[in-house]
């Protein structure tokens, strides 16, 4: 299977990564290749550009690029987590710029075999790669109710987030929940209880969401990863984060405010004891939004946002 997937804000990460001939730049979420073309145009010849994706066949998409950039692009399977330790091992320290797109690929939701798409006939198994064995249906078949709800509640933002875990527990002793048709009539009955009004929505993704990061341990990856970009980056050098829900957004935010102050006590602390010193600028005082005209042409666009930090 090949992806096709529309890259978001391309201008905008062209824009405040400023990549320029001879720079050394990491994607650390290759996906279909998108940003890294686009960047690939700007630094090379001379540049050095670093791709990163789980998704072993994310890689599929990129075979042309590689093929045509073979002097200026490394690819690696492996997941973002590990980047310090990926990066050194390519010799791509003192880096220029790091992108970080979070997003689920058209790719993923089109793959019916993974089950991230509410319309798909495979197994609802929702990992980004095969290094775990923790798919969403075992999470769902087996965790405890308390479990699910904390799930639902801390991953999806689920107000509904006891019942739904209470009929899913219902469910499963009578028939295993394997599929995703299976988890959107369970999710689509208890709103429907709750709700007169149709939903502009489909009524389970935000139980889809909270699946899905459970699985990949989204949240708990990008928090590792933050830091090591720090690392990473020359002075002078930008990391660039595209979010797409609040979860991710909020993380991104936290470290960026954190990073920028020299002192990080409690306001109650009269003087400073944590002995904190600033490591960034933060470009973007707000976080920029896709254009209008984007969203139409790729309404996956719309929930997007990114926030630029700069190295000092």
């Amino acid at each position: 299977m090949i992806y096709q997937h529309l890259p978001v804000m391309v201008e905008e990460v062209i824009h405040y990564l400023r990549p320029k001939v001879g720079s050394k730049i990491i994607d650390c979420t290759l996906g279909a290749g998108g940003h890294t073309e686009a960047l690939i145009k700007r630094i090379c010849p001379g540049g050095k550009i670093l791709g990163i994706d789980l998704d072993l066949r994310a890689f599929e998409a990129t075979t042309k690029i590689n093929q045509k950039n073979k002097n200026c692009l490394t690819l690696v399977n492996d997941n973002f987590k590990n980047l310090e330790k990926i990066a050194n091992d390519h010799k791509f320290n003192q880096a220029d710029g790091i992108l970080l797109d979070l997003g689920l690929s058209s790719g993923q939701l089109q793959d019916q075999a993974r089950g991230f798409s509410f319309l798909a006939s495979g197994p609802l198994d929702m990992r980004f790669g095969r290094q775990t064995d923790l798919t969403a249906s075992q999470i769902l078949n087996t965790r405890s109710l308390e479990k699910l709800i904390e799930i639902f509640k801390n991953f999806g933002e689920e107000k509904l987030a006891v019942p739904i875990a209470r009929k899913i527990i219902t469910s499963r002793k009578i028939s295993p929940i394997t599929e995703p048709v299976q988890l959107v009539k369970i999710v689509s009955a208890i709103y429907r209880k709750f709700y007169k009004a149709k939903s502009k929505i489909n009524p389970a993704t935000k139980i889809f969401q909270a699946l899905r990061i459970a699985v990949n341990q989204e949240l708990e990856n990008l928090e590792n990863v933050l830091p090591q970009t720090i690392k990473l980056l020359a002075r002078g050098g930008r990391l660039a984060v595209i979010s797409y829900h609040s979860l991710e957004d909020k993380i991104v935010k936290d470290f960026f405010r954190r990073e920028s102050r020299d002192c990080i006590c409690p306001p109650e602390l009269p003087i400073c004891q944590c002995g904190h010193l600033k490591k960034l600028k933060i470009i973007t005082k707000k976080p920029v939004l896709p254009k209008p005209q984007e969203i139409i042409e790729n309404p996956r666009a719309r929930s997007a946002k990114l926030r630029v930090m700069e190295k000092i």
